[in-house]
């Protein structure tokens, strides 16, 4: 069982996913934790750390409720002896980021997720959810295709493409539909846009998804 950040980076066999990891929880932990100025690689090593493979997030229903919707994260393990189950979710983005349909958020691919154990400005220990998640952007200015009448995105630039994000900008699962249609053994990767499905809603998602 993975425990802390040492084993995690180990754990991770892809090089690409082994560079976000690293360079994204330095700056999340500089962010959070008590020391802004320099987090040493013994620090990161031993942070606390646990592994997960899915989380409940609140959303909001038709009718303004507040329904659980499970988003799940196996990265490159099976999902109940099946394939690998990593979900697409919506993630608050700053204003400048994306127009049109899409609100401030943008449909990302859950990798990894993980908690984390770190110690505040204040001297005390508080957890934080962190997800490693396949990014994207908005084609058309995040405007309705003319022909399809969908919001489409596509894979973010390599810089970016790979990013860590606070569970606290997770607003629900995405459902996006890929331009070659692929499954999870042959994986995402030869997909470089998505159409995002809008009109798939909560009750219908949580039937066929949960």
């Amino acid at each position: 069982m993975i425990r802390d950040f040492r084993a995690l980076h180990e754990n991770t066999q892809d090089a690409t996913h082994r560079a976000a990891i690293y360079s994204g929880m330095r700056e999340f932990t500089k962010h959070k934790s008590r020391n802004k100025t320099y987090i040493s690689v013994e620090q990161l090593h031993a942070m606390e750390l646990c592994n997960y493979h899915g989380i409940k997030v609140q959303v909001e229903g038709l009718e303004s409720e507040r329904i659980s919707q499970m988003c799940r994260c196996t990265g490159k393990a099976s999902w109940h002896g099946g394939d690998r189950w990593n979900d697409w979710v919506w993630v608050k983005q700053r204003p400048w980021r994306c127009y049109g349909a899409l609100n401030g958020r943008l449909p990302w691919q859950l990798q990894r997720l993980f908690k984390i154990k770190l110690q505040n400005k204040d001297g005390a220990f508080v957890e934080y959810w962190v997800a490693l998640a396949l990014t994207s952007i908005s084609e058309n200015s995040g405007n309705l295709d003319p022909v399809s009448k969908f919001v489409q995105v596509r894979k973010a630039p390599s810089a970016v493409a790979l990013q860590d994000s606070s569970m606290g900008h997770l607003v629900g699962c995405a459902h996006v539909i890929p331009e070659t249609a692929s499954s999870s053994t042959t994986g995402d990767g030869r997909n470089e846009r998505w159409i995002v499905n809008s009109n798939i809603d909560l009750v219908t998602w949580n039937a066929v998804y949960n």
